[in-house]
């Protein structure tokens, strides 16, 4: 089967040297889901060279005609320009531990290379709303991410809090009115402001949601436990303890 030429915006997620000056970059694409690129010639010395290396950076968002063959593991780009030039991202420490979170918690989810242009909106639309965010927000943001997110998987939690059902069971994923018999789960506050952020439709109204550094960091291993319990395989982010120390 040929190679056709497409267009279509990438986000990286990750990148790994191969050979003297190439990539393979692994993206999620708009139109063709997760897919692997093999990308020549841009580790090359000199300033150009570097510039262009610097476009695949995990959570870069990109515009790129790419040659697409559904019989190979293997793609290539043949074009590649910024889709979309960050503000605050790549230079803020703080959003810049949260666009790596989100990437790495979005890349720990994609399993197959299956087109899923609603997943890949909101991906690009959280990375853009974080770049553009008041500080409020962007502390909030890791928590609100990985609550949308699951939802798109088939495990997001049903937000069912009340006095009645104060305890969010993390293994069934839905509020219940007694304490499991194990411990993944959370109550009182945690499970409180877990019902808070499920709320939330627009990523500012995360600003009128006010915790402290030790609530966020509960919260983000609870969340993370959630996925293990949830996705074969899932593992340990490596992205959670940067973000645990930075956030405040």
């Amino acid at each position: 089967m040929p190679e056709k030429l497409h267009k279509t915006r990438g986000l990286v997620l990750r990148t790994v040297k191969y050979g003297e000056t190439s990539l393979i970059v692994t993206i999620f694409t708009e139109l063709f889901g997760l897919q692997s690129y093999l990308v020549n010639g841009v580790r090359t010395s000199g300033r150009k060279g570097s510039g262009r290396a610097n476009l695949f950076q995990p959570g870069a968002i990109l515009d790129l005609v790419v040659y697409h063959n559904e019989l190979v593991n293997l793609q290539r780009i043949r074009e590649f320009r910024w889709g979309y030039l960050y503000e605050r991202v790549l230079t803020d420490i703080t959003r810049n531990a949260v666009a790596l979170y989100l990437v790495e918690l979005l890349t720990r989810c994609l399993r197959q290379p299956e087109a899923n242009p609603d997943l890949y909106h909101f991906a690009e639309d959280a990375l853009l709303h974080l770049d553009r965010s008041p500080d409020a927000v962007a502390a909030n943001f890791p928590l609100f991410f990985a609550l949308q997110l699951a939802g798109f998987f088939g495990f997001r939690i049903s937000d069912g809090y009340s006095p009645r059902t104060p305890f969010l069971d993390l293994l069934e994923g839905q509020y219940v009115a007694e304490r499991p018999h194990y411990p993944h789960y959370l109550e009182e506050n945690l499970a409180q402001v877990t019902a808070e952020l499920l709320k939330v439709m627009q990523p500012d109204e995360l600003a009128q949601i006010r915790l402290h550094h030790g609530q966020r960091r509960a919260l983000l291993q609870a969340y993370e436990t959630y996925y293990a319990l949830h996705l074969q395989d899932f593992g340990s982010l490596k992205s959670w303890p940067v973000l645990s120390v930075i956030l405040q």
